[in-house]
């Protein structure tokens, strides 16, 4: 790990962070929630010894990157013009992005905008969803889903108030560790689900939860509750919602985002 440097550059008013290693064509990797670029460290040395650069940015608002004036006006285009201006200043013309969680949402949205720039997508967890009138509706999920209740202004922030961050950060790893969709009752809040005397699953450390809960310590949770949840029924702001570059999708048999509905059609 000692071999992966960190950098940071002015983007649009704000000093954002990224993890790089190695030298060779540019793979850049988008995380989701809760994660941050350390969530790649493993990947991005394995993709640097195979003779690729690997980067790793943390988002506005996330990890070591500077929150915006207004994390709630925070959109999913600024992830993707951030990222614009981070290859940009770097110098790199083309990448092959890949996401998990809700980062194949800026993936693919940078893919629709800019596919020269793109070698290739790939996505672990969530596949391509087309936005806007056609596309996934929400009122398919359970109102007591996590991603709904999450959705409302303040719900969330008051129902992580009541722990500290160590704690929130554990919860939620431990609730997406689980295949069933975490949906609470109406007495409940998410942080309910959680069993508090649950261990840390074994691919994932105390380092690592110590890791995550003093960079959440930094950023909080102000940005990560609008992008992806408050933010999520924003459009590409494209028409044709069709992705001409290379992509992949990579996800587990068990993967509870299988039991979304409908989104499979798109």
């Amino acid at each position: 790990m000692e071999k992966i440097q960190h950098k940071y550059l002015e983007v649009r008013g704000l000093k954002l962070h990224f993890a790089e290693i190695g030298e060779g064509p540019a793979v850049v990797f988008l995380h989701g929630f809760p994660e941050i670029w350390y969530s790649w460290r493993y990947q991005m040395i394995a993709v640097a010894n195979a003779g690729f650069r690997a980067i790793a940015p943390d988002y506005r608002g996330y990890g070591l990157s500077e929150k915006p004036a207004e994390p709630e006006k925070t959109t999913f285009r600024d992830l993707v013009d951030d990222l614009l201006v981070i290859l940009d200043s770097l110098h790199i013309p083309k990448v092959f992005l890949v996401a998990k969680d809700f980062g194949p949402r800026p993936a693919y949205h940078f893919a629709l905008l800019y596919p020269d720039r793109v070698s290739a997508v790939v996505t672990l967890g969530l596949p391509f969803i087309v936005t806007g009138p056609g596309g996934m509706s929400l009122d398919t999920l359970p109102k007591g889903f996590y991603m709904m209740r999450w959705r409302e202004p303040g719900r969330a922030e008051k129902d992580f108030g009541r722990f500290d961050v160590k704690t929130v950060v554990k919860n939620i790893c431990l609730l997406f560790t689980r295949s069933e969709l975490q949906v609470a009752n109406e007495d409940q809040e998410i942080m309910d689900l959680v069993d508090p005397s649950t261990p840390l699953p074994p691919w994932f450390t105390e380092e690592d939860l110590e890791n995550y809960a003093a960079l959440y310590e930094k950023s909080g949770f102000q940005t990560a509750l609008q992008v992806p949840y408050r933010g999520w029924l924003e459009d590409y702001g494209v028409e044709e919602q069709k992705v001409t570059v290379p992509a992949m999708l990579i996800m587990g048999e068990k993967d509870y985002a299988l039991k979304f509905g409908d989104w499979r059609s798109t």
